[in-house]
C-alpha cells in the first residue's frame, strides 16, 4: 500500500476559470487513481487539520518572513487578491495552503514510518515561494518546508530535494541555500520562467545542481543527465530522505513549456529515485494537461508499488 495524502479542501484555493493551477488538475488525479488497476493498494489519507499540527507554523516561519505570511493572511480574509499577475488568492486560499504545508509534513512522517514512498496530493503547489514573496502560482514552499522539518526528525541528518518540474525551483533554492544538510537538484527547460536555475549555480556548499535543458528536449536528453549527473550527485550526498517536487509540466502536451516528456517518461524517473533510497516523498508541483497529468502520477506511483 502507497499513502497517498488528499484532501477536497484543497479544491477551495480558487483560482478563477481559465487559469491553469486549477482545483480540476487535483479531480483528475484522484478519479484516474480510484479508476486504475493499482486503486486497491492506494492507502487514501486525509491530512492532519492544520490548526491541530502544532508543526506547520513554526516551520512555515522557518521559510517565510512573518510580514509575507500576514500578506498572504490578509489578502485571504479581505476577500482575495493576487500576490503577482500568475498568483491568484481566494476567501480560502491561506487556511488551504497550511493545510497543504501539513500534508506535506504528514508526508514526511508517512515516510520515515514505514521507510517507503507516499505522495501528497495538495495544492498550491510551492516551489517558486520564496522567503518574501509568493509567485508563479505557488504560496508557501512545500517542499523546502518539508526538508526543514525532516531534519528535525530521529536519524534524519541530510536531506536531498529533487526537482524535475519543467520549472526551475527559485523559492526552494532560495530557501535551503545555506543549508549544509540539504542538497538540491532540479532538472528544467532554460531559458523559461523564472529565469533563474543556471548550472553555474551551486549553492554555498557546493549542495546545488541545476540541469538546464533546451526547449524540445525529451527523454533523450533527460536519461544521460540522471545517469551521469543526478545519481552520482545524490549517491555521494548519501541522503537519508529523498523529497520530490514531482512537477508534471514537462510533458509534450503540457500548454506551459516545450519539453517533450511523455507519462511514462515518469516511471524511469521513479525508479533512478528508488534505487537511490525507498525513503521517497513526492509532492505535487506542476502539470496542466490533466489527462497526461493523471497518468504520469500513476506511472509515478506504479513504479513505488513494484
Amino acid at each position: 500500500m502507497l499513502p497517498v495524502i488528499y484532501s477536497d479542501e484543497f479544491l477551495d484555493h480558487k483560482t478563477g476559470s481559465y487559469h491553469p493551477e486549477k482545483p480540476e488538475r487535483l479531480t483528475a488525479i484522484v478519479n484516474a487513481l480510484k479508476d486504475a488497476a493499482i486503486s486497491t493498494q492506494i492507502d487514501w489519507r486525509e491530512p492532519t487539520p492544520a490548526l491541530e499540527n502544532t508543526s506547520v507554523m513554526p516551520f512555515l516561519v522557518k521559510a517565510h518572513s512573518p510580514n509575507y505570511i500576514n500578506k498572504v493572511r490578509e489578502i485571504a480574509s479581505t476577500g482575495g487578491g493576487y500576490l503577482d499577475g500568475d498568483t491568484p488568492i481566494s476567501p480560502r486560499s491561506y487556511d488551504v495552503a497550511l493545510l497543504a504545508v501539513s500534508a506535506w509534513l504528514d508526508g514526511v512522517d508517512a515516510v520515515l514510518s514505514k521507510t517507503n514512498p507516499a505522495f501528497v496530493l495538495a495544492r498550491p503547489p510551492g516551489h517558486h515561494a520564496e522567503s518574501d514573496a509568493g509567485m508563479g502560482f505557488c504560496l508557501f514552499s512545500n517542499a523546502a518546508i518539508a526538508a526543514l522539518y525532516a531534519l528535525e526528525q530521529p536519524g534524519i541528518n541530510r536531506v536531498a530535494i529533487l526537482d524535475w518540474d519543467v520549472h526551475h525551483g527559485n523559492g526552494t533554492q532560495a530557501i535551503v541555500e545555506l543549508n549544509p544538510h540539504i542538497a538540491y537538484c532540479s532538472l528544467h527547460q532554460y531559458p523559461c520562467y523564472p529565469g533563474t536555475g543556471r548550472a553555474t549555480e551551486r549553492g554555498f556548499h557546493n549542495n546545488f545542481l541545476n540541469l538546464p535543458l533546451p526547449p524540445d528536449s525529451d527523454i533523450g536528453a533527460y536519461q544521460p543527465l540522471w545517469e551521469n549527473k543526478v545519481v552520482p550527485f545524490f549517491t555521494e550526498f548519501q541522503p537519508d530522505l529523498l523529497i520530490v517536487s514531482a512537477g508534471y509540466d514537462a510533458l509534450a502536451d503540457d500548454p506551459l513549456a516545450s519539453i517533450n516528456l511523455q507519462p511514462n517518461d515518469y516511471a524511469l524517473f521513479t525508479d533512478y529515485c528508488l534505487g537511490l533510497t525507498r525513503k521517497i516523498l513526492f509532492g505535487l508541483e506542476g502539470g496542466y494537461e490533466l489527462d497526461a497529468l493523471a497518468k504520469s502520477v500513476i506511472a509515478t506511483i506504479e513504479r513505488c508499488l513494484v
